[in-house]
């Protein structure tokens, strides 16, 4: 049993005595606070906060870490107040329990808000003050490895939580062998039986080759010896749950995973590093492509090593990785080498650029389900490394594309990026990157993000910046929208936004709980709120302070009573007020009816939809009747003359059923500068067949000219837009 002399006894080796008397004078108040209480083993409660102590003893945290570590639980589990701690000890002790106490309550199993939610604050509490999350990993390290106690299914939600945040948290930070344990002790809760068979056979597998291994382990320290390095050369043991993963990811069996030999060579400097990898492929032949240099290129949570696989004499693969003593450290401690070897700054530079780009993920996150998302990318891993044009390296996710690389460097230089140059080829963005390429981004003002661009981006902090951006358009688009919608409802009564007494309009948004004009414009062009309804509103609320031409009762009353469109009425009659003009780019806020497929060109309409905006039809669409008895939320809209973009429009092909007659149209059309979207063929008879082609065009004048050229196909019988 670990008491808390032998904690004492430890801490004597690196802090002043009269840290190694606060440590246990906290020890004395975290028992007394705890007393009477026992964990589900049985052993007083006190004994989990001195095994987490201990484990960040063995990294040398400091020493207000230790006593915070004495304490992590006396806040939520005794009634102990974070005043109290503050004055016993002190504020930054307070803190760093504070901060753990309410990590204690994440619960990851229920729902995806609320798990969600909490681990944001998890993050958020790493990023203020690094010691809450090494204070929580040890904290989850002695619970996994005494969750043995615990019911199967306790276990199992315990375990889950811990594979896939915890762990990966610990890697992310360099923490190796905290990882690879709390892997494994997961490995054993979900898959006890699963655990006990792969541990049985790594035994039994080890025990069979344990000769073949010596001899490699001694060949290989003779040849080192030969050439005047004295260096260990151990052998690098498999983890249980790597096994297990790499089978059931690649589907191999347990000696396609296990056959292979794997060493590791720790020397005095960095150089050595080099002249003993020259060593070892002196010794056995690499296998090409299969060597890496991490010494060179760091990954991104610090770990540095050169990896080769060399051909062995007895027909398997041998790894070896080589580091010195120092990148040895920080390959098993992390971040914690920081306090165990006290080697600079108080947080290195990779897990600052880390915490770094974690605030910047919340910033752009639009709620705390997406910023999870988003940091889940990131906690898994597997690099690739390209160069800027300048020569600098940048690391980036394994399929990492080139707007990844983009986000990458800078949000303005995604944001604006047209095209890519690779290794002085231009290629498209969506383009996956590889190992030792140099990345160029080609830039264009004006441009901006696309929302099929969210199809392909692999890391957290393009996607957050592309979603908060065409958050950002969607609302301005709406809110220009919403203006104009308004101001063409005011029109009949002689009133504009501008003549509207400011008094009226702060009396309105206070009726309605509204902040600010800018809510209610995006709330109309949604469909949440009908325009012609708030019109009359304001009208109302105007009351004498209007200034109307004519009889303003009759004005009122023609727009507001049982008024009718025109175009559903039938009658040639035109109205004064000039209808919405649609750009064709107002994103999602306006959206147009698949059942017509209208195209700039066409007479169209617009009707108000809750959550959807203004959806446009064609004029003479069958739908359009079903909706009279709801005139309020239609809107005379027209083509603005200038219109930008693709449109789909159907197009029905009766051909003769002939070799090649479908490539004949595509080709043509193609020709024309238009894409084919879908096509669909029914064959009518033996000898015709019906083509329903969806075809993007620019216009209604684009259309004909498609419709004309392949009318002029020999096995078209008969084209025309499919209504």
């Amino acid at each position: 049993m670990f008491l808390i002399h032998d904690l004492c006894a430890m801490l004597e080796g690196y802090l002043e005595p009269e840290q190694v008397k606060e440590v246990y004078r906290a020890y004395l108040f975290g028992a007394e606070a705890h007393d009477g209480q026992h964990r589900l083993s049985g052993e007083p409660y006190i004994y989990h906060p001195l095994a987490v102590a201990r484990l960040l003893a063995e990294m040398r945290m400091d020493y207000r870490t230790l006593i915070a570590a004495l304490l992590h639980d006396v806040i939520e589990d005794t009634e102990t107040a974070k005043e109290q701690l503050a004055s016993e000890f002190s504020e930054e002790v307070a803190e760093l329990v504070d901060g753990v106490s309410k990590l204690t309550q994440v619960k990851f199993g229920s729902k995806a808000e609320a798990q969600a939610e909490n681990f944001r604050k998890m993050i958020l509490a790493m990023v203020q003050d690094i010691r809450i999350i090494l204070i929580k990993l040890a904290d989850r390290l002695h619970n996994m490895r005494t969750v043995g106690v615990m019911r199967p299914e306790k276990q199992r939600r315990i375990a889950r939580e811990t594979l896939e945040i915890y762990a990966p948290i610990a890697n992310r930070l360099g923490m190796k062998s905290i990882s690879l344990e709390l892997q494994n002790l997961c490995f054993k809760a979900l898959y006890p039986m699963r655990y006990r068979v792969l541990d049985e056979s790594v035994r039994q597998a080890r025990g069979n080759r344990s000769a073949i291994v010596e001899k490699i382990r001694t060949s290989l320290e003779e040849r080192l010896r030969h050439e005047g390095i004295e260096a260990p050369v151990v052998g690098r043991e498999k983890h249980l749950y790597s096994i297990y993963e790499k089978m059931r990811s690649k589907s191999l069996s347990f000696h396609e995973v296990f056959d292979v030999f794997a060493f590791r060579i720790v020397v005095d400097k960095v150089d050595t590093c080099y002249r003993v990898l020259g060593v070892v492929h002196n010794l056995y032949k690499p296998v090409p492509g299969r060597f890496k240099d991490y010494i060179a290129i760091p990954k991104a949570n610090g770990y540095q090593s050169l990896h080769t696989i060399l051909f062995s004499p007895y027909g398997v693969p041998i790894e070896v990785q080589i580091r010195s003593e120092d990148m040895e450290r920080v390959a098993q401690a992390g971040i914690a080498a920081h306090w165990l070897y006290k080697t600079g700054d108080a947080t290195p530079g990779h897990a600052t650029k880390w915490l770094k780009s974690l605030l910047e993920l919340q910033k752009h996150a639009g709620n705390s389900e997406e910023f999870l998302e988003n940091v889940k990318i990131d906690l898994f891993p597997d690099e690739v490394y390209v160069f800027t044009p300048e020569g600098d390296i940048m690391t980036l996710l394994r399929g990492a594309t080139a707007l990844d690389f983009a986000y990458a460097v800078h949000t303005d230089l995604g944001n604006t990026c047209v095209s890519v140059s690779i290794d002085r080829r231009l290629s498209p963005l969506r383009t996956e990157l590889h190992n030792g390429q140099t990345v160029e981004i080609i830039t264009a003002p004006g441009a901006k993000p696309n929302p099929v661009w969210l199809d392909f981006v692999v890391t957290g902090k393009a996607r957050a910046n592309i979603r908060h951006f065409l958050k950002h358009l969607q609302h301005d688009e709406a809110v220009g929208l919403g203006r104009r919608m308004l101001e063409k409802a005011l029109a009949p009564v002689r009133l504009s936004l501008d003549k509207v007494p400011p008094a009226v309009i702060d009396s309105l948004l206070q009726q309605l709980n509204i902040k600010t004009m800018e809510d209610l414009f995006e709330d109309i062009s949604l469909g949440k709120r009908v325009a012609s309804l708030l019109a009359r509103q304001i009208a109302d609320m105007s009351d004498n302070a209007l200034t109307l031409r004519g009889n303003p009762a009759s004005g009122v009353k023609s727009m507001f009573g049982r008024y009718v469109p025109d175009w559903l009425k039938g009658s040639s009659a035109r109205s004064s007020v000039r209808p919405l003009a649609i750009k064709g780019t107002e994103g999602s806020v306006v959206t147009f009816a698949k059942c017509c497929r209208p195209i700039p060109g066409d007479p169209i309409l617009g009707f108000v939809s809750a959550g959807r905006g203004i959806v446009i039809h064609m004029r003479g669409c069958k739908n359009v009747r079903e909706f009279r008895n709801s005139p309020e939320r239609w809107v005379d809209v027209q083509w603005e003359d200038n219109v930008q973009g693709a449109y789909p429009v159907e197009v029905r092909v009766d051909t003769a059923n002939q070799r090649g007659v479908l490539a004949t149209v595509a080709a043509t059309i193609a020709d024309e500068e238009a894409n084919i979207e879908n096509v669909s063929i029914a064959e009518r008879d033996g000898r015709h067949s019906t083509m329903i082609v969806t075809v993007s065009v620019r216009n209604r004048a684009h259309l004909a000219q498609i419709l004309r050229r392949a009318r002029s196909i020999d096995s078209v019988l008969k084209i025309s837009r499919n209504k």
